[in-house]
């Protein structure tokens, strides 16, 4: 199940589904700050990836960096995924929205694109993220989201962004958000 929209010369793409089993050149990871793996998309992509390959690959980043700030975003290979490229970003955990929160979202959708382009990543795969665990209301989320991957294709960043929900509901929800966003 999937709907589509254009956004200057590229195009975002609403998906319901598996993130980890797209043919993309890169998947976004909703990661926490030690990209340690975790529960959720996070996990999923550990274990799709090869979690002993991806947690290696992201011990040395972390060596390098000390640890991922909400917002930022680092790359590492899709290891056995078809994907060619892990983007690794972190949401931030909603507080209620006074602690820069929709910046701080705007800003992982963002710089995982700027990274992308770097890369020459031309389709980029996202999850919801900071919607699970982080606790961020889907339907701001969405908004953020949607607005930050239009300005990325406007400013061809990428060619295509696709927006992947594991669920029905969440893939009904995006897709009306863009309905009236797109």
């Amino acid at each position: 199940m999937q709907k589509s929209w254009s956004a200057g010369p590229g195009r975002i793409t609403v998906h319901k589904g598996d993130i980890t089993r797209l043919s993309v050149d890169a998947i976004v990871n909703a990661a926490n700050s030690r990209l340690a793996g975790g529960g959720g998309v996070d996990g999923a992509i550990h274990r799709a990836a090869g979690i002993d390959l991806l947690q290696a690959a992201c011990r040395e980043i972390i060596r390098e960096i000390g640890s991922l700030p909400p917002g930022e975003a680092v790359i590492t290979p899709g290891f056995g995924l078809s994907a060619r490229h892990i983007i690794h970003t972190v949401g931030p955990i909603w507080r209620g929205g006074a602690n820069r929160e929709p910046e701080l979202l705007g800003n992982a959708y963002r710089n995982s694109m700027a990274l992308a382009h770097q890369h020459d990543i031309k389709t980029l795969a996202f999850p919801a993220i900071s919607c699970g665990v982080y606790g961020y209301p889907v339907e701001d989320a969405a908004r953020i989201a949607l607005a930050a991957l239009r300005q990325g294709l406007e400013t061809e960043l990428v060619g295509e962004a696709v927006m992947v929900l594991y669920s029905e509901a969440a893939f009904h929800t995006w897709s009306r958000i863009a309905e009236d966003i797109l």
